[in-house]
């Protein structure tokens, strides 16, 4: 499905009684899993590592050659070009949380809190991934701030997100010869508050009203126009009271990315989100009288870089709140 990243679930059972509980709270985590709002990496190389080979990997990056415009010399070998490579190298991490309980919410608490928790956790695990992937592609140097200011120290409520911006970032792309990432679209990702803004842009509603009939073929999709489609990302990047005016507004990003933009890397067979599940007892003789339990994920080895700095570029502004 479109905007996951591609992990499968596996499980550590503990040597602790009730493997049947444990069969449940996987399929829930797995439920949470498979959700589509979260998509950051959905437009990402995605690299394995063989086990055994380190937590490094390189991305390799051929260099453009120059058009060839002094006309050949009969008989007179010219210089030729030169091949140039850049290596571009992700490390992998391990991630992941835990939460305890003690014997008595077995019996005290009404509602099923380990398993509602299970679930959570499901939606932890993947938030936290996405927002891994969310501050690769916003670190990058190509800024571009909404209403002609120069820096985000200088934008103030009504700097708003506007379709201009979004169509300076295309030229850019076509200049330095970046193709578009879907089809022939590059993709912008937007938060809800941006959304908003975008709607009442006049650029945007003269587009819809001219026609632009395409319907949005993934989820969150907000509309395709001037090249771009737009995807609506509930976490998205937010540099707290970053902008100028009293008191500071809150500065949005909205990241626009264009192909072979970045990438994620697993070691093979680590990538995998693990629900592990350690019961009352399972501590041995750390937990003579069977009083704490515990639920927790892990993600052995997961990284994520960014490729072609040319290709990411993003929008700060104010957005209406």
């Amino acid at each position: 499905m479109p905007g996951n990243l591609n992990l499968n679930l596996t499980s550590t059972i503990s040597t602790a009684p009730a493997t049947k509980p444990q069969a449940f709270y996987d399929k829930a985590l797995l439920t949470v899993l498979r959700q589509t709002e979260f998509g950051f990496d959905r437009y990402a190389q995605k690299k394995q590592i063989p086990q055994g080979n380190g937590r490094v990997v390189n991305f390799r990056k051929l260099g453009k050659l120059a058009p060839a415009l002094t006309p050949l010399t009969e008989g007179v070998t010219p210089d030729g070009a030169t091949a140039s490579k850049t290596n571009i190298t992700a490390t992998v991490e391990q991630y992941g949380d835990y939460m305890s309980f003690s014997d008595r919410v077995n019996f005290e608490e009404i509602d099923p809190v380990i398993s509602g928790y299970t679930v959570e956790q499901g939606h932890q695990a993947r938030e936290t991934l996405d927002i891994i992937v969310r501050e690769i592609l916003s670190a990058g140097t190509n800024v571009f701030y909404a209403n002609s200011k120069t820096a985000r120290s200088g934008l103030i409520t009504g700097d708003k997100f506007s379709l201009m911006d979004v169509r300076k970032i295309v030229r850019f792309f076509k200049k330095n010869h970046i193709k578009p990432v879907a089809g022939t679209d590059y993709i912008c990702y937007i938060s809800p508050d941006t959304k908003f803004d975008l709607m009442d842009d006049p650029e945007f509603r003269k587009a819809m009203e001219f026609g632009n009939n395409a319907k949005p073929l993934q989820d969150n999709e907000v509309a395709r126009m001037f090249g771009v489609r737009f995807i609506e990302v509930v976490n998205a990047k937010v540099f707290p009271a970053a902008g100028a005016g009293t008191p500071a507004a809150d500065v949005q990003a909205a990241i626009v990315i264009g192909r072979n933009a970045y990438g994620t890397t697993e070691i093979e067979g680590q990538g995998n989100v693990k629900n592990i599940t350690k019961g009352l007892g399972s501590a041995g003789t750390n937990d003579p009288l069977d009083q704490r339990q515990t639920i927790g994920w892990k993600v052995n080895a997961f990284g994520a870089v960014r490729l072609e700095e040319l290709a990411i570029a993003r929008i700060e502004h104010v957005a209406t709140k």
